[in-house]
């Protein structure tokens, strides 16, 4: 390797040792003409609270202080407001707030799951903006407690003898285990063994409550001799699983609850059964929609004889997030006295939420629930939005189709269920449909979508129709002008 002589240098020798101490001289320099974060956050955008600017601000000076000692030059003050700018815009926009659903999954469990009615908004805020009675007795003027509430609705709607609410179908489950099978073992299916998000898994929940797992039969055969040839002295319960996000099709076999509730009771034992996705019944208002006809009803698992159902309050039900547990008056006697309880209570907000949404069924008004709006809405309906959006396009550069295609439940309900929609699919001609995707998300507000091949597909089924222009003006941004 050869290195020219530096010029002026004594005997032609390069002097290494001089350049560091001046590259050094030059770093410090630069780093001592950043501007202090007080002076940069007082630059920022002034409705953001004081403490997010501050934080933007150190950060935007820390990287602009890194890229100096990597060799960098040091950015200007204007290019710093605006890198501080940009961070400050990134830490609201991860706090939680509201995005438009284009994805045709009408209980997308990363967006939050059914929509609230009007009346279950009213009621949170009736409770929330003062004092309330959850667990106040006004006709004793006494102490109360607050899982009365909801209670008597959920036993005239399901027909059990009595009904506690949890705050999910997770501590459902599991409180009917500890409760009832504690040291005894429970009867369960291969094939229900399931693991849902946020890897729930049934083994490790068994292992929690306390019961022990008793398992019969291959992932996709059960028959009724091997939940009889596993009944014991030991045995507590035999449990049923909703199987949430999976069907398993072809060559199968599984014993209808009817039956399994017979056996337990014949053998004086309890039958568990969790139907999880909260479907009271398969027919909405004057309608029973297709897609629904495999997936088993709240109500429906009552009369089979269950001691206990359980099941969520964000699924079909179309409410608020809870886990709810109806069943014979002794068994969820049994489950209030259990001290695990309070730590899976519900909140004011929840169940004024779940109280009016459940009214809505008692009223026979189902279809007015923002997920039975979306979910009943005709497929040529969604058409006609979608063609309407589609016309307001006609400058992007893209090629705009109006398609069918399908919507889906989502949420751990009705696996593999396909609900007849038209699709806009948005072709960009010069940008890749991933970065159209990043665009939609970083609009305000973000509207999520879905990619298929190289396209970007919005479902109108899940906006609600106000949303259209939105979602209109969010596509012209993110693909710009021809």
């Amino acid at each position: 390797m050869y290195v020219q002589p530096a010029q002026g240098c004594p005997g032609g020798q390069l002097q290494l040792g001089s350049m560091s101490k001046q590259t050094e001289s030059s770093q410090a320099d630069q780093l001592r003409l950043l501007p202090q974060v007080d002076r940069l956050s007082a630059e920022l955008d002034g409705a953001a609270p004081h403490a997010l600017k501050v934080q933007a601000a150190r950060r935007a000076v820390a990287g602009a202080g890194a890229a100096v000692r990597d060799g960098r030059p040091a950015p200007s003050f204007e290019d710093l407001v605006q890198i501080a700018q940009s961070l400050l815009h990134k830490q609201q926009r991860l706090g939680l707030g509201p995005v438009i659903n284009a994805t045709g999954v009408l209980l997308h469990t990363n967006l939050g799951r059914a929509p609230l009615s009007a009346d279950a908004l009213e009621a949170v805020q009736e409770v929330s903006r003062g004092y309330s009675n959850l667990e106040f007795d006004l006709t004793r003027g006494k102490r109360g407690s607050r899982y009365e509430h909801c209670a008597g609705t959920l036993t005239t709607l399901t027909g059990a003898g009595a009904a506690l609410v949890v705050n999910n179908n997770a501590a459902a489950v599991l409180l009917a285990l500890a409760g009832l099978c504690a040291g005894g073992e429970v009867i369960i299916s291969r094939g229900e063994l399931i693991e849902i998000g946020g890897e729930f898994r049934i083994p490790e929940i068994m292992t929690q409550s306390g019961a022990v797992m008793r398992e019969v039969g291959t992932t996709n055969r059960t028959h009724l001799r091997d939940y009889e040839n596993a009944l014991n002295e030991n045995t507590a319960a035999i449990l049923r699983v909703h199987p949430s996000n999976y069907e398993v099709t072809g060559f199968t076999a599984s014993v209808p609850a009817w039956e399994l509730a017979k056996l337990a009771k014949r053998h004086g034992r309890r039958f568990i059964n969790d139907v999880g996705s909260g479907l009271l019944s398969r027919q909405i208002g004057a309608v029973a929609p297709a897609w629904l006809s495999k997936e088993p009803s709240v109500t429906h698992a009552v009369k089979e004889g269950a001691d206990l159902v359980t099941f969520s309050g964000d699924k079909l039900l179309g409410g608020p997030q809870a886990g709810i547990i109806v069943g014979t008056l002794e068994a969820v006697a049994r489950l209030r006295r259990i001290p695990w309880l309070r730590t899976f209570r519900t909140d004011k907000t929840a169940l004024a939420a779940l109280d009016a949404t459940l009214t809505a069924y008692l009223r026979g008004e189902p279809e007015l629930l923002p997920l039975w709006r979306m979910a009943l809405a005709s497929a040529e309906s969604v058409a006609e939005r979608a063609r309407q959006l589609a016309s307001t396009l006609s400058q992007s550069p893209a090629e705009i189709q109006v398609t069918e295609g399908s919507s889906t439940t989502g949420g751990g309900s009705a696996p593999g269920s396909r609900i007849p929609t038209a699709l806009l699919r948005v072709e960009p001609a010069d940008t890749g449909s991933r970065q159209i995707a990043d665009r939609l998300l970083a609009h305000d507000p973000p509207v999520v979508g879905r990619i298929e091949d190289a396209a970007v597909i919005v479902d109108l089924r899940t906006v609600q129709p106000h949303e259209d222009a939105v979602v209109g003006a969010a596509l012209v941004e993110a693909l710009g002008e021809r």
